[in-house]
This record gives C-alpha cells, sequence and structure tokens, in this order.
C-alpha cells in the first residue's frame, strides 16, 4: 500500500510523456476491475433461454459472481442492472440480489440508455467509487429479448412537430438503411463484413476462446411441440452460424424492404437473451481484499447524432474519449470491441475512423454472437479483456451506437499481462 501510495505521488510530481503514459500508471485510487463474466448468448424467441425468466438469469448470474469472485457479498454496496425492455427490471434485481446471497445492506438500481445501458451501469458504479460514495459494486447488463416488448407510441404533437424529435421512433432497421443509402455502404460491403463476423466468431469458439468469460447457467427449456420441459446447462453462445459465407449471405432477402434494401437477417445484430457483470472497486480496496485485478477502468463517454443515423453514434464518442485521454486511435488502442448493430453502422465506423479491422471484433461480433440489447456494453468488457489476454495487449476500446441517436465509448487498461 504504501508503495502504490509513493507512485501516486511521484507520478503527480513527474509530468507524463503522453496520454498512454498516464493512463498506465497505477494509483490507489484507480477504479479496477476484479471479475468480468457473463451468461452464454442465446437466440430469441427459440434458444436455451426461451422459457426462462429474467430474474431467473439475474439470479443465477448474480450467484456466480459471489462464487466466482471469492468476495464476501457485504463488501458490494450497490449493484447497478442495465436493462431496456423490462419496466420490473429495478425490483428484479434487488429481489434476485438478495435470494444469490447478497446482504439487504447491498442496494441495487436499473438504468437504461439503451443499447449502452450494460457500460452505462459500469459508468455509473464507476463513478460512485471514483467520488467516494462507495468503494466497491457490482455492474450488470441482463436483457431478455424471447419477452417481446411494446413499441413505442407516438409522442404528444407538440414533439412529433419536430421531425428529430419524431425520428426518435424510426425502427432500428430503417435507421440502418439510412446509414446505408446516406453514406453509400453497399449491400456487398455489409454482406462482407458480416462474412468475416461470423468467420471470427467460429474460430473464436471452436479454440475455446469464449470459455473463460462464459460461466455455465442451468434452466429448463420446453419443447414447442410437446410443451414437455427438460433441465439444460447452457455452455456457449448459440449465434454463431459455422461455414456461414458471403455467397450464403448474398441469397438472405432483406429485413426491412420497406425502408431499403441492403440490411437482412443476416448483416444484422440477432435477437438474444443473455447477461454479462462487471464487479468493480478501488485499486486499494482489491489489493486489500486480495483481489485479482484484472483491468483499469479508465472511463467513458457518451456523445449525441442525428436520430435517423443513429448507427454512426461511434464515429464521434470515440474520438470524444480518446481526446478526454490524449489517446490516437491507430497507435495506442490494442483491442476494440464495437457493437455491430448492423453491418451498415459498423463498415461506417471503420471507414470514417480509419480503424484497423484486424483490431476490431476480433471474435466476431453481434452480427454472429448477438445483441441482448442492455447486456452488450458489459459483454463487450468481458470479451474484450479475455482477448487482451489472450493477445497479452494492453488497452481495450468498447463503444456502440445507440437508439434515438447516441453512441459511446469506455476505456480500459488490461492489467493481466
Amino acid at each position: 500500500m504504501a508503495t502504490e501510495r509513493l507512485n501516486s505521488i511521484l507520478n503527480h510530481l513527474t509530468p507524463s510523456k503522453s496520454g498512454l503514459s498516464a493512463i498506465t500508471q497505477k494509483n490507489p485510487d484507480d477504479v479496477v476491475i476484479t471479475l468480468a463474466i457473463r451468461t452464454p448468448l442465446t437466440k430469441g424467441f427459440k434458444g436455451g433461454f426461451k422459457d426462462t425468466t429474467l430474474d431467473y438469469i439475474l439470479y443465477s448470474l448474480l450467484k456466480e459472481v459471489i462464487q466466482k469472485s471469492n468476495i464476501d457479498p457485504q463488501m458490494v454496496e450497490d449493484i447497478c442492472l442495465g436493462n431496456v425492455s423490462d419496466a420490473k427490471a429495478a425490483y428484479m434485481v434487488r429481489a434476485a440480489s438478495l435470494a444469490a446471497g447478497f446482504p439487504n445492506t447491498t442496494a441495487a438500481s436499473s438504468v437504461n440508455r439503451f443499447c449502452s445501458s450494460g457500460l452505462k451501469a459500469v459508468q455509473d458504479i464507476a463513478n460512485q467509487i471514483s467520488s467516494g460514495s462507495i468503494d466497491c459494486g457490482l455492474a450488470v447488463g441482463a436483457e431478455l429479448m424471447s419477452a417481446a416488448s411494446d413499441r413505442p407510441q407516438p409522442f404528444h404533437p407538440d414533439i412529433m412537430a419536430n421531425q428529430e424529435a419524431a425520428d426518435c421512433l424510426q425502427p432500428m432497421g430503417q435507421t440502418s438503411e439510412n446509414v446505408g443509402k446516406d453514406f453509400d455502404i453497399s449491400r456487398e460491403a455489409q454482406d462482407r463484413y458480416a462474412a468475416e463476423s461470423f468467420r471470427r466468431a467460429e474460430v473464436a469458439q471452436k479454440a475455446g476462446w469464449f470459455d473463460d468469460e462464459i460461466i455455465p447457467i442451468t434452466t429448463k427449456v420446453k419443447d414447442p411441440k410437446t410443451g414437455v420441459e427438460k433441465e439444460v446447462t447452457l455452455t456457449k453462445d448459440e449465434g454463431p452460424r459455422w461455414g456461414t459465407t458471403f455467397g450464403s449471405l448474398s441469397k438472405v432477402r432483406p429485413a426491412f424492404s420497406q425502408y431499403g434494401d441492403r440490411s437482412t437477417g443476416g448483416n444484422s445484430s440477432q435477437v438474444t437473451d443473455g447477461a454479462a457483470a462487471v464487479l468493480l472497486m478501488k485499486r486499494s480496496k482489491a489489493l486489500a481484499m486480495n483481489q485479482p485485478i484484472l483491468a483499469k477502468f479508465c472511463g467513458a463517454t457518451v456523445a449525441g447524432v442525428a436520430p435517423r443515423i443513429m448507427g454512426i453514434g461511434p464515429s464521434l464518442a470515440i474520438p470524444k474519449l480518446l481526446g478526454k485521454f490524449n489517446l490516437n486511435l491507430q497507435s495506442d488502442i490494442d483491442i476494440i470491441e464495437l457493437n455491430e448493430a448492423f453491418s451498415s453502422m459498423a463498415v461506417y465506423c471503420i471507414n470514417v475512423l480509419g480503424i484497423d479491422h484486424a483490431k476490431m471484433n476480433v471474435r466476431g461480433g453481434a452480427v454472429a454472437l448477438g445483441h441482448p440489447l442492455g447486456a452488450t456494453g458489459a459483454r463487450q468488457i468481458c470479451t474484450g479483456l479475455s482477448e487482451c489476454r489472450r493477445q497479452k495487449k494492453k488497452i481495450l476500446l468498447t463503444s456502440m451506437c445507440i437508439g434515438t441517436g447516441q453512441g459511446m465509448a469506455g476505456l480500459f487498461v488490461n492489467e493481466m499481462l
């Protein structure tokens, strides 16, 4: 502890040479991640979680957090759940945490910033730790897309009179077609991108790269024909379709033909169920409790864009975040997890930001793995840090577009080299 504090003082006295050297310094008050785990991602409406309730998924994951971290549950002061579609999410995370073994002194809440909700939960807990409100907290992202949610109704006429406000109601598929048309992202470019996502996911799954981030979940699945329930243990993501090629994807019909002909069920993110959890605390607390420090959370930020082209959100959020830390996307960032809501926006972001695709979504992205809305922001951290460990790389950047026209990005330093 004394060494950490001395280093902190010396770091403040010695000007850093670059943004990279600044974020890789270790100080007692750093917010660090000591555990990052997730459930398998299963197919919406027909996969392993189709007959499972969201509260049970949360309960199962939270039990694993206690077991895997070997932490005294009473040390966790707050739990924040990122979830989009369930109005009862706050009730569920509180009840599930109590049943899982957290004491009633551990608080709980839910947040919703659409597709970035998981990262928003991480940011919420991290900000509480940074401000001194708590020393240790758990961020969770979870979504049961199999439980279909209602489409939003039109706003008040005074609000609908504003075009950008009205555009907030555009279906996500329509916004993808807008990006494709506005920025000339062809159907071929999107299909080729999607084929590569599937190929990478297949390679990663066959090689077992996901194994250290996924925890098995035992649940029940009902046979749709007989109604008979059977107990199953889910261990692998269901989204990857081995053998998917550009040729096979090019035969898939457009999914949003009323808006355009470039986005399909093959080059768009999958409807998916799943959850992820990230345990955060002060570095000093982690050292005192002998917890493994997986990574340092540096920060996150959001940016707004026109709602009708919400997919380009990361192209604004990423430069904004990196600017705050004086980092260069090409030379300083080792691994990038960019949510593939649609191939249109993924191709756009690669082109506009000049991203080296070899660094981005190394294990495939949401096109192949799925996009459980509230879970994705936390899932990306689990996958990205695992990939950093595999490659022995240090700097992780995560980002996603957000419905209604936003983007979010997060920055992490892997410390398990």
